[in-house]
């Protein structure tokens, strides 16, 4: 067991460290020292960043090895120094911080090599080098951020993704009420944030079956959604008066459509493809005017993890087999999200599509513990971030590694951040009469068999 464990952990770090080598290698040194965005750091920190701390967690706690630049772990502090004022730090050169970094991982494989996989918390089923590959991936998937917010001429290239056959499908699923499972005691390397397993009883509740695509988000905006308060939480209203926004980040108008900017690409905006780069506030918004709401955080882990048959919780929406090509659309395996509807064989059991991969969905929920959470290893991965300020976002996005995404798995964000790879869909209450079976029809009024926005089959 213990070689299987290695093994993984071999593998992990290695499918990382592969990746970042495309994010650093694609651009030259002048785009890896420029700040593209004071929201991100320059790309070239976040590579010596990731060096630093699989020193420090790899190198010196479990290995108990001697440090090997202990001058710079104030400079990538990232706590001790904000993003935006991160470039006029004496950082490491392109050069010195690949150089840096392979330094560092030679000797963590020897660490690894040499360790035994249990005895402490810390090491236990791999625990630490699991730790770093999901803090690696974390970093790289925020250098693919910094890649869509630079200028210029596209940088990155991957295929499309797989054209799915279109097939009807209801606008939303039924899930219904009852306890079940919620977070996690079992996984191995699931983080403190995701811990303990515990009992959440939940009320019946409709679900999209797909993410809200940018089609159905046009008909909020032709409607004047950006204009009329009544949709708004009053902090989202300010934010889109102060800084004049009409749609989604990256969008604009050009004719009577919409263009965005991808990856350094200029496109029509695809009607049938999950929303992206939208706010918290915006996707409530969405939600009021289409007479729903946002799943909260334990509406959208039991749609993706409850088996009604067994009242088991899966690890996935699909059961519980790592994900694979066919299930969902993550490692950056394509630069887009997929068209609503696709991943048939990485549906839910009740039929709820697309929940892990393609965009984070932000949920109503404020990030917060669960009953029983204790920090590990260090306060300031989950524990200082709690709180109303954060939002929490579930599923995971095509950026995502399948390493750092499970179905337990929280992310959280300010609800104003709009450069993530953010999208969402939406839930009502179900009927309280007890033979409610179908959704309600259109609370908007359309006269329509589906909610508002929904988009009916697709």
């Amino acid at each position: 067991m213990t070689d299987e464990l290695r093994l993984r952990a071999l593998d992990a770090l290695t499918a990382a460290r592969a990746r970042t080598a495309v994010l650093t290698s694609c651009v030259d040194d002048g785009d890896l020292t420029a700040q593209h965005s004071p929201l991100m750091s320059p790309l070239v920190w976040d590579l010596a960043h990731i060096g630093n701390q699989e020193e420090q967690w790899l190198l010196r706690t479990v290995g108990r090895a001697e440090a090997l630049r202990p001058d710079i772990d104030s400079i990538y502090d990232a706590f001790e120094h904000p993003r935006a004022s991160r470039p006029t730090l004496p950082l490491l050169a392109p050069a010195e911080a690949r150089t840096y970094a392979s330094d560092v991982r030679g000797r963590v494989l020897d660490i690894l090599e040499k360790t035994e996989l249990e005895g402490s918390r810390l090491v236990d089923a791999g625990f630490a080098f699991g730790m770093i590959a999901q803090h690696e991936q974390q970093h790289d998937e925020t250098m693919l951020i910094t890649h869509q917010l630079r200028r210029g001429p596209a940088a990155l290239t991957a295929p499309e993704p797989p054209d799915h056959p279109h097939e009807p499908l209801p606008a939303e699923v039924l899930v219904p009420g009852g306890p079940f499972t919620m977070g996690t005691s079992t996984e191995p390397w699931a983080l403190d944030n995701e811990r303990p397993a515990h009992r959440r009883e939940v009320a019946a509740f409709w679900i999209d079956t797909v993410p809200v695509t940018c089609g159905a988000y046009q008909e909020f905006i032709a409607d004047g959604g950006y204009e009329d308060p009544r949709w708004w939480a009053p902090a989202g209203w300010a934010q889109i008066r102060e800084h004049g926004i009409g749609a989604p980040l990256f969008w604009r108008r050009e004719g009577s459509g919409w263009v965005r900017r991808r990856f350094g690409v200029t496109e029509e905006v695809p009607a049938g493809e999950p929303v992206l780069h939208v706010s918290w506030y915006e996707a409530d918004a969405y939600a009021r005017w289409a007479g729903r709401r946002l799943p909260t955080e334990a509406e959208w882990e039991k749609a993706a993890r409850h088996d009604p048959e067994s009242d088991r919780s899966r690890r996935y929406p699909w059961g519980d087999a790592d994900p694979g090509p066919a299930h969902a659309n993550l490692g950056q395996r394509h630069l887009r999200p997929a068209r609503a509807g696709a991943y048939p064989e990485g549906a839910s059991p009740l039929g709820v599509r697309q929940l892990i991969g393609d965009v984070w969905e932000w949920t109503a929920s404020d990030f917060l513990p669960y009953p029983g959470f204790a920090a590990f290893p260090y306060r300031e991965y989950s524990e200082v971030f709690f709180g109303p300020e954060h939002k929490v976002l579930r599923g995971g996005a095509f950026g995502v590694d399948a390493v750092a995404c499970r179905g337990t798995f929280r992310n959280w964000d300010l609800p104003v951040r709009r450069q993530i790879f953010s999208g969402f869909r939406t839930a009502r209450d179900a009927e309280v009469r007890g033979d409610a079976k179908e959704p309600r029809g259109s609370s908007a009024g359309r006269g329509s068999s589906t909610p508002r926005g929904a988009g009916g089959s697709v």
